[in-house]
């Protein structure tokens, strides 16, 4: 979109700036270097083997965090078009918020953090942060990819105070109580709508999920009723496809509503003037209820599934054993990740671990521990 186009409140360029300064580049936007700058990152292709809820070697067609963070992307950039907000900045904050993941989805991340209690704790929010500006090794000039700081702080979705003292500016807002662009908000929420309905997509291709149980869900049973009226022959593999299109949808086209009526209600004239506001892209209450009623049917009914558990169990023993075993012995790790002192050694831990696929996480736990593999 054209920055003539930009609502008033639109992020048009960063007026922050990157850490280090660099010449404009030429033919595209500062967000859209950012962007490609994720796209070509280590990290980023390391997400093809990043699960969401299923580990990687389960199936070829499960969600891995690579597919979706693209459609995060896709779903942002929809709505920031049709809200006059900067497309650009939307895609790169969506393409990069999962950058700081651990192996093995949430599991890996509860373990981790458990490891890292008495050295400040695990926050991938946070973890996304360091992997662009320091972890990321391409550049002569700089450590990291020198993103734009409005790029930066939407990826950082969440912080704890302590940790947002550290990071200076980006960090300010979680201490003042202010919020971030509508672009941050907006990623922040196509995230919701991507991983909810592709679970989903993803419980009922797997057997873990049933039409039935969640015909008790206000947002499936509406569209699949819809779907079934409509189309009464048809296959139950379209079938579910069509209702989670529809579904997602429905969220999409409530979100644009409402966020309308909420910038009309409190009048913004400026991205200052959005930062020192409520949240304004949201749902409508209506909408919140129904989707907080599939959220809580997913973590009953396939987070907890007892195969998610059994494999969740396995994650945080792999990723567990890993830590403690390259605390014990830091000659264990490769030569990058040796640490300098004993400050830095359990964060450069951390960072090799969480920067591990779900492959090469349990090719690294069968290396040091099994016998055969000596």
């Amino acid at each position: 979109m054209a920055e003539e186009s930009l609502a008033p409140y639109a992020v048009r360029a960063s007026l922050r700036g990157r850490r280090i300064n660099e010449s404009a580049p030429t033919g595209r936007s500062e967000f859209q270097r950012d962007r490609d700058r994720i796209i070509h990152s280590a990290a980023f292709r390391r997400l093809e083997y990043k699960t969401q809820v299923f580990v990687n070697h389960e199936g070829d067609l499960f969600r891995t965090r690579l597919t979706h963070s693209i459609e995060v992307a896709q779903i942002g950039r929809s709505i920031a078009r049709r809200l006059g907000l900067n497309e650009d900045l939307v895609e790169a904050i969506s393409l990069a918020h999962d950058l700081g993941h651990t192996p093995f989805g949430h599991a890996g991340q509860e373990a981790l953090n458990e490891c890292m209690k008495e050295h400040g704790g695990f926050e991938h929010n946070l973890q996304s942060l360091r992997v662009v500006d320091v972890l990321e090794e391409k550049y002569a000039a700089f450590d990291g990819l020198n993103l734009c700081f409005e790029t930066r702080e939407g990826i950082l979705k969440h912080c704890s105070p302590s940790n947002a003292a550290e990071l200076g500016e980006v960090g300010e807002r979680f201490l003042n109580d202010l919020r971030p662009s509508l672009e941050a908000q907006l990623a922040n929420l196509a995230d919701e709508i991507a991983y909810n309905n592709h679970d989903v997509d993803d419980g009922l291709r797997s057997g873990l999920l049933t039409l039935d149980q969640l015909s008790s869900v206000r947002l499936f049973s509406e569209h699949l009723n819809e779907v079934r009226k409509a189309f009464p022959n048809l296959a139950e593999r379209r079938v579910v496809h069509e209702t989670v299109r529809r579904m997602i949808n429905a969220l999409v086209t409530d979100l644009i509503e409402q966020t309308e009526a909420n910038i009309k209600r409190n009048s913004p004239k400026s991205l200052e003037d959005v930062r020192a506001a409520p949240p304004l892209v949201a749902f409508s209450p209506e909408m919140y209820e129904k989707n907080r009623e599939l959220k809580s049917v997913l973590r009953t009914q396939l987070y907890r599934h007892y195969r998610v558990m059994r494999m969740s169990a396995k994650a945080r023993r792999i990723i567990s054993d890993l830590f403690r075993a390259f605390m014990d012995d830091s000659r264990l790790l490769p030569p990058q990740f040796i640490p300098q002192s004993e400050q830095s050694k359990s964060r450069l831990i951390s960072d090799y671990i969480a920067g591990m696929t779900d492959r090469y996480a349990i090719r690294e736990h069968r290396r040091i521990f099994a016998v055969e593999e000596i």
